[in-house]
């Protein structure tokens, strides 16, 4: 999100070991934990394992005491990792009937465990019993639904799986127990369809509108340029989140419309009036995480950040920071150079979900977790990508789904041979795969001015940091490859002087040459 050549202080906190436990800033522990690194220091683990534990149950459900609603579950138990003296458990509880609304599971463990750091849950433990109640953004478990939650815990001797386990109260034996509230359903928001299915062109051609949205300063933000968007569309609008950049530095502003021709007036709220606070946030990349029912914020504030709400449309609503680590982890801090990390981006397949991030030197780095365990437990990153040009794979990188395919988008910006900012593309059959360029080159790009016609004058002459207009609004990112749209940043060709302040605006491409 930012030209190399502008000198910058290191924004970074102090890089940590690898931990197989949640980052610091990820939700908080029930009990303290071995330090991370002494968790990893023992790397000849004696087996990774998982033990299936399937127990079915029947716990009635009530709207009122003459009508009771059976719910059906299943409890899966394993052992995700093992090592001398200590062990990662993974739960998650399945619901094969109707709805949950508050849960709490116990059982006994009989190898002498003791429990040292629980996420995704709250957990108590009295010698060898356990109970584990919900969080409080999990609390729900809708019908066909599932909660995860997952343990550091300790072990000596033998590590067996528990016998059996108690939801609510009522032992999972497959015997109707004691009816529970019925919840008021969490509403699922609805996609919106932008388009069929089909492929991938092996070349671009794109139209671009003008400049749809400009900063809008106030009373107490001097703001100079609006960059770096995120957008989904959801209950009759977009909404956009974006960075506002100024002479005192960075943070995020919110804005949504019904309709592209009302962006340039609408309202825009600014971020540090919520939550997520005053201080460096940047780059933002908004999702909504469908097994928490709830939306997540992923930016930058030297460490890769997050907040989440149960509301998009209520700005004031997003949580505090937290963090997917715990500092600069050391394989970026060795290959950084004088470039900077940024511009995370989260993506998630039905397995796992894979956390991007950039240097500005070179890199394309990606770190995973399971879905279950997200927004805990992301591995040390690996390098994704690599270019000895540092400006050939410099930043902003976006990763999605295409739709009816098996198959992945990669965009990341470059720095072109004539200064300006362009999009390279790749693609893949797996988010951890192997990447093929599909277009990647100044003379073949994905996107850049060379392939662009614009609706009037040229306003810009960089195709800059964005994000595609998405086929639906989860953390699949999944797009249509049918008329494709991408909402970027661009720049008045004459515009110079220092980088924070220069006057960047957002448009939006169409593509012209769609092969469906």
């Amino acid at each position: 999100m930012r030209l190399p050549w502008r000198p910058r202080t290191p924004r970074h906190p102090d890089a940590t070991a690898p931990r197989p436990a949640p980052a610091e800033g990820a939700p908080e522990p029930t009990s303290a934990a071995p330090a991370a690194s002494a968790r990893l220091g023992v790397r000849r683990r004696l087996a990774i394992g998982a033990v299936p534990v399937l127990l079915l149950a029947w716990v009635g459900v009530a709207n009122m005491p003459s009508a009771q609603a059976a719910v059906a579950c299943k409890v899966d138990y394993a052992v995700g990792s093992q090592w001398q003296g200590g062990f990662t458990g993974n739960v998650t509880i399945n619901n094969l009937g109707d709805a949950v609304n508050g849960w709490r599971l116990a059982w006994s463990f009989t190898g002498g465990q003791q429990i040292t750091q629980l996420w995704n849950g709250t957990v108590a433990q009295s010698g060898a019993s356990v109970t584990v109640t919900n969080a409080g953004y999990n609390a729900v478990i809708a019908s066909g639904g599932s909660v995860s939650f997952g343990f550091n815990a300790s072990w000596s001797g033998s590590n067996p799986a528990p016998a059996a386990f108690t939801l609510n109260g009522v032992a999972c034996t497959g015997t109707p127990g004691t009816p529970t509230p019925t919840p008021t359903p969490t509403p699922t928001p609805t996609p919106t369809p932008t388009g069929g299915t089909g492929t991938l062109p092996a070349s671009f051609r794109w139209r671009s509108s003008g400049a749809l949205l400009a900063p809008r300063s106030d009373a107490t933000h001097t703001i100079a340029g609006i960059k770096d968007p995120s957008v989904v569309y959801h209950n009759g609008k977009w909404h956009v989140f974006a960075s506002t950049a100024s002479a005192s530095g960075y943070n995020l502003v919110y804005t949504s419309f019904t309709d592209w021709s009302q962006a340039a007036s609408a309202p825009q709220y600014y971020l540090d009036q919520s939550g997520i606070g005053t201080g460096y946030r940047a780059a933002p990349q908004v999702f909504y995480f469908a097994p928490q029912n709830l939306w997540y914020l992923v930016y930058q504030t030297g460490n890769a950040s997050y907040s989440t709400t149960t509301d998009i449309g209520n700005p004031r609503s997003w949580s505090a920071p937290k963090h997917f680590y715990s500092g600069m982890p050391d394989i970026i801090r060795q290959n950084i150079g004088n470039g900077y990390w940024v511009d995370m981006w989260v993506i998630c397949d039905s397995v796992n979900c894979h956390l991007f991030s950039s240097d500005d030197n070179g890199h394309l780095y990606r770190s995973q977790t399971s879905v279950a365990n997200f927004p805990n437990g992301f591995s040390q990153p690996v390098i994704a990508m690599r270019d000895a040009n540092r400006n050939a794979l410099f930043e902003a990188s976006n990763v999605y789904k295409v739709k009816g395919a098996n198959q992945y988008l990669l965009l990341v910006e470059a720095i072109g041979s004539d200064g300006r900012r362009w999009f390279r593309s790749w693609t893949s059959s797996g988010i951890a795969g192997t990447w093929t360029p599909l277009a990647a080159t100044e003379s073949n790009p994905f996107a850049r001015a060379n392939n662009v016609t614009f609706d009037g004058a040229a306003w810009t002459r960089d195709i800059s940091h964005g994000e595609m207009i998405r086929d639906g609004n989860d953390q699949t990112l999944t797009i249509s490859p049918c008329n494709l749209r991408y909402l970027y940043q661009g720049l008045d060709p004459g515009a110079g002087g220092d980088y924070n302040s220069l006057p960047w605006r957002l448009g939006l491409l169409t593509q012209s040459n769609s092969t469906c």
